[in-house]
């Protein structure tokens, strides 16, 4: 009987992409109050060019609406491994002689870097699910800043956390953008079955 057949395919794919997406809503809310806590805590000026640091994952991307599926998540799998390793070592260099004593802040942070990896696990498992072969993650570590003083520190950690919240903005693009061609992929599905439907 109809009533007893499973959805498609394609459109239960289409309903995971959501809770990916709420979490990253509320993850852009709490990245933004870190960020701004981060800059007054740090003594830094909001304003500053922070163009010049490098080994942090850019959000933008020229021909955004040429990728593909594949290349969306991969992008976006890639930067939040990083993001990973990146905010790990703001914790450490906060904990160890930027913020020594300040717990609270320390937790703010560490519930961006539960965030994130929550987000990698539904990443994975939206791309195993859609059979998209996972990136290769670089093994090299993304810790460049030993042997910086301390501003350069501040600063870099700031730039981590305002790249993190461009991310996150990309990704809630690209996550719509894979929700919409999963929807049309399940169209003609959808139409076969009101066809067949009449048959006996």
């Amino acid at each position: 009987m109809a009533s007893t057949e499973k959805p498609p395919v394609a459109f239960q794919y289409h309903g995971l992409c959501h809770p990916t997406i709420y979490l990253l809503r509320k993850m852009r809310s709490d990245v933004c109050s870190l960020l701004e806590s981060y800059i007054e805590k740090q003594g830094l000026d909001a304003s500053f060019n922070l163009d010049s640091i490098d080994g942090v994952p850019a959000a933008d991307t020229e021909p955004w609406s040429d990728l593909s599926e594949a290349e969306r998540l991969g992008d976006n799998l890639k930067a939040y491994w990083a993001f990973q390793d990146l905010l790990k070592e703001i914790l450490e260099e906060q904990r160890s002689n930027l913020t020594p004593a300040d717990v609270a802040f320390h937790e703010s942070i560490q519930s961006v870097i539960l965030q994130v990896s929550a987000l990698v696990y539904q990443l994975e498992e939206l791309m195993g699910m859609l059979k998209h072969k996972t990136p290769a993650k670089e093994l090299e570590s993304t810790t460049v800043s030993n042997g910086k003083g301390l501003f350069e520190k501040k600063i870099r950690g700031m730039k981590v956390l305002q790249e993190l919240a461009q991310w996150t903005v990309r990704s809630i693009r690209d996550l719509h953008q894979v929700s919409k061609s999963l929807q049309a992929a399940n169209i003609p599905c959808a139409s076969q079955q009101v066809t067949q439907a009449p048959e006996k």
